[in-house]
């Protein structure tokens, strides 16, 4: 939509999409750049390859000469994995991404506590009576009071075992990004190629699985993808992905699970076979 400078109705100035960007992580063992280069060299076979990279380091870098390093080599520092880097990171503005097996955690409404009948409610003044004859006090030392218990907090901070998962029934058509934090997504239906799935914790698709498929978004290893018919452009978990035109031939279009172990990076699995 074309807006002019007669419409009431202005642009917004920005929209935030849930389209994935593949990247890759780069692990620096070492500050020194003359062998950081010389890996380089051996490694890369031109420097246009372009590739956005996290750099995840857990010695101290110079992270402006190391940036301006992987730029000379054609590769696109984004931002690093979130440790001794932290503080130069804040500094140039690159962003910090969680370390592996972290999750991002929710916050949820707790469960209403039951309405008392009117039996329990002559029950517990009775029992409230014998208690303040002994101690009227919390365990901090405070008196509980009514206004005490009406100012507790309606909502909790949940881990990662209050995880809610997504089921959604529809298929997903191609330019379309299902993005879900917090549990496990579920797809009833087939993800047709241009289309993305992504969790953070593991994805199940009881269709054909084609498109983006993304499981442990957050660096969760445990995280793992199961398809009826797997076929994806590219296929991703905790960080570590592979693209259509390198995964083995004999799980294309068969029911497969994938998981990372490290060591190794992806494995597929056909399950009919397991």
């Amino acid at each position: 939509m074309t807006v002019s400078a007669n419409d009431n109705q202005t642009a917004p100035a920005l929209a935030f999409y849930g389209k994935m960007l593949t990247f890759s992580r780069v692990q620096f063992s070492t500050s020194d750049l003359a062998a950081i280069e010389a890996q380089l060299t051996e490694t890369l076979s031109n420097k246009s390859s372009n590739i956005p990279i996290l750099i995840d380091s857990d010695v101290e870098q110079d992270l402006s000469a190391l940036v301006e390093l992987l730029w000379a080599w054609g590769l696109q520092p984004i931002g690093v994995v979130t440790g001794v880097l932290d503080a130069q990171a804040r500094e140039q503005r690159l962003a910090i991404f969680p370390a592996d097996g972290k999750r991002i955690e929710r916050i949820l409404p707790s469960k209403k506590a039951p309405v008392p009948t009117q039996k329990a409610v002559e029950n517990n003044n009775a029992e409230a009576v014998n208690a303040n004859s002994v101690d009227d006090t919390s365990t901090t030392g405070e008196p509980v009071t009514e206004t005490t218990l009406s100012n507790m907090p309606t909502e909790t901070l949940v881990s990662t075992q209050h995880i809610t998962s997504l089921i959604y029934d529809q298929m997903l058509r191609s330019g379309q990004s299902l993005n879900h934090v917090g549990g496990d997504l579920i797809l009833t239906s087939s993800i047709n190629s241009g289309a993305e799935a992504i969790t953070d914790n593991s994805l199940h698709v009881y269709g054909r699985a084609q498109g983006r498929l993304v499981a442990g978004a957050t660096g969760d290893k445990d995280a793992r993808i199961f398809c009826q018919a797997f076929n994806p452009s590219l296929v991703s978990v905790a960080g570590t992905y592979c693209l259509r035109d390198n995964l083995p031939e004999h799980v294309i279009d068969k029911s497969v699970q994938v998981k990372f172990v490290e060591g190794e990076g992806l494995v597929f699995t056909v399950m009919d076979e397991a």
